[in-house]
C-alpha cells in the first residue's frame, strides 16, 4: 500500500511500526456549530482510508477526537442562554446522526477533550520541566517555539516579520510572538478547570497530542502513531504545533505519515463561515441522499480541492443509480465471496494512495460488462454471482450500494406518502392471496397515481419513484 506523505510530499510505501496493526488519529469536530461539508469531506477520506487498511488485513485502531473546550463553545452557550454541555452534546449527537447518513463509521476510539485533563496537565508539566514551556505572570502557559529546533519542519514554512505579527496574541507576555497557548488563565466565571498551573483552559494545539499520548502512542517507537490525518487548512499551525508538542515532551516524535484532504469549494469559491457560503451537511442530506452525497464527495481524489456545485451531484447519483439498477437486476440471489479478478484490481488501485478514479472507473467497466453479458440468453450462473461478490465488495470497501436496490429509488417521496403507499400494498397482497383480483388492480393503480412503479418479487413487493 502507498500513502502520499503530505509533510515529506512524496508517496512513500506504508509499512506500519508494528507488523499488521495501524494507529490512526484524525482532528474531528469542534462542537459549537453543525457540520458543513469540509467535515463531512474529511470524514469520508479518512473513514474510507480506514476500510481499505482493514481491507489489506490490517488491524487499525481509528481515534477522531471530538473537541468540547473551546472559545467559540462557551460563545455559543453565552448567545443561546445555555449550559455549556447541553451546546457540546447537542452538536456531538447531531454530528454523530450526520455522519451515519453519510455511511461514515463510528472511529473505535472517540476521545473528548473533557475526559482528557489529566493527559493535558502530564504533558504541559512535561513541556515546562523540559524548558520547553514557561508560564507567565499573567497565569498562561506557553510552548517556547524557540527551544524546538525543528520547529516548521512540519509545513516547511519561512517565518518573517509579518508572518510573526499576523499570529501574535493577546499576551504581551510570550518571549517570542510565534509562541503558542499551551494553558489559558481565565479569570472570569466561564468555563474553567482547576489544573497545577491555575484556573483556566487548555490550548487547542496541546489536546490532540495528549489524546494521542493517552490512547494510541506505542512505548518504545519513533513515532506516537502511524497515519495523522486532517484537513489541509489544519497542517499550519494546528498540526505543525501538536508535533512540537510531542517531540518536545516525549521521546518520540508525533506521526510517521501525514494526509491531509483538500479544501471544498461551494460553485468555485472557498467555503468559509466568514464568506457566509458555508454549506451545512444537515442542509444537503434534505436535498440529497446520504449515499449520493457520499458518492459525490469522495469522486474527486481526496488531496484535490472539491468543488460542490448541484449540476455535478446529479451526475454523481446518475453513476450511482447505475450501482443500484445492477443490484436491483440481480435482487434476491444469495451472498457469497466469490473470489473475483474485479476485487483484486479494485483493493490495488485503492491501495495506491487511495486512487478513486480508477476505482470508479472499474466499477463501470465491470457493470457494463455484467449488464451486457445478462442481455444475451442463457442464465450466466457464474457470472451473477461474480457480480454479487463484486457488489458487496464495493460496499464493504466504498459504502456505495448499502441500501435495499428499490428503497434507494424512494429517495424524494415524504414519510406520509411512504406510509400510505405502503398501507397501500398491504392491502394488495391481502387482496391479491384471497384472488380479489379486481380489487387488486384497483389498488394497483391507486398505488402507480403517486408517481411509483412496483415490483413483485419471491421476496416481497417492492416500489420506487419514477
Amino acid at each position: 500500500m502507498y500513502i502520499y506523505d503530505s509533510v515529506q510530499k512524496i508517496k512513500r510505501e506504508f509499512i506500519p511500526m508494528i507488523k499488521g496493526r495501524v494507529s490512526l488519529y484524525v482532528c474531528g469536530p469542534t462542537v459549537y456549530d453543525d457540520a458543513h461539508l469540509g467535515h463531512a469531506k474529511s470524514a469520508l477520506v479518512f473513514d474510507l482510508l480506514t476500510r481499505v487498511l482493514r481491507a489489506n488485513s490490517l488491524d487499525v485502531t481509528y481515534a477522531r477526537n471530538i473537541t468540547d473546550i473551546d472559545d467559540k463553545i462557551i460563545k455559543k452557550a453565552s448567545q443561546q442562554n445555555k449550559d455549556i454541555k447541553e451546546i457540546t452534546d447537542f452538536y456531538t449527537d447531531a454530528f454523530d446522526k450526520e455522519m451515519k447518513a453519510i455511511g461514515v463509521n463510528k472511529p473505535d476510539i472517540e476521545p473528548k477533550a473533557t475526559k482528557s485533563l489529566d493527559a493535558i496537565y502530564e504533558l504541559i508539566q512535561k513541556l515546562i520541566d523540559t524548558n520547553h514551556a514557561y508560564k507567565t505572570n499573567e497565569g498562561d502557559v506557553y510552548f517556547d517555539t524557540s527551544s524546538d529546533s525543528e520547529y516548521l519542519s512540519l509545513s516547511h514554512r519561512v517565518q518573517d516579520e509579518d508572518d510573526k505579527q499576523q499570529r501574535v496574541e493577546s499576551s504581551q507576555s510570550k518571549k517570542n510572538s510565534a509562541d503558542f497557548a499551551l494553558w489559558k488563565s481565565v479569570k472570569d466565571e466561564s468555563l474553567t478547570f482547576d489544573s497545577p498551573f491555575g484556573k483556566g483552559r487548555p490550548g487547542w494545539h496541546l489536546e490532540c497530542s495528549a489524546m494521542i499520548e493517552k490512547h494510541l502512542a506505542s512505548k518504545g517507537t519513533p513515532f506516537a502513531i502511524d497515519i495523522h490525518g486532517g484537513g489541509a487548512d489544519l497542517l499550519f499551525p494546528h498540526h505543525e504545533n501538536e508535533a512540537a508538542q510531542t517531540r518536545c515532551a516525549t521521546d518520540h516524535k508525533l506521526s510517521n505519515y501525514w494526509m491531509h484532504n483538500g479544501f471544498v469549494n461551494i460553485d468555485g469559491e472557498k467555503m468559509s463561515k466568514s464568506l457566509g457560503n458555508s454549506f451545512f451537511l444537515k442542509d444537503a442530506l434534505k436535498e440529497y441522499d446520504g449515499e449520493v452525497l457520499r458518492f459525490y464527495l469522495l469522486s474527486t481524489h481526496y488531496r484535490s480541492n472539491f468543488n460542490f456545485n448541484s449540476d455535478d451531484l446529479v451526475l454523481a447519483k446518475k453513476r450511482l443509480d447505475k450501482i443500484y439498477r445492477l443490484k436491483k437486476r440481480l435482487f434476491g440471489l444469495a451472498k457469497n465471496t466469490e473470489k473475483t479478478e474485479f476485487k483484486d484490481q479494485l483493493l490495488k488501485v485503492l491501495s495506491d494512495d487511495i486512487n478513486i478514479s480508477s476505482a470508479l472507473a472499474l466499477i463501470e467497466e465491470m457493470i457494463s460488462k455484467t449488464n451486457e453479458t445478462l442481455d444475451t440468453a442463457g442464465k450466466h450462473k457464474l457470472l451473477k454471482k461474480e457480480a454479487i461478490s463484486n457488489l458487496d465488495y464495493i460496499e464493504e470497501i466504498l459504502g456505495f450500494g448499502v441500501k435495499n436496490a428499490f428503497e434507494y429509488f424512494q429517495f424524494g417521496v415524504d414519510e406520509q406518502k411512504k406510509q400510505k403507499i405502503d398501507e397501500l400494498i398491504t392491502l394488495r397482497n391481502e387482496a391479491k392471496k384471497e384472488k380479489n383480483f379486481e380489487l387488486s388492480d384497483k389498488l394497483r393503480d391507486e398505488i402507480l397515481s403517486f408517481g411509483v412503479s412496483i415490483m413483485d418479487t419471491a421476496q416481497g413487493t417492492f416500489w420506487e419513484k419514477v
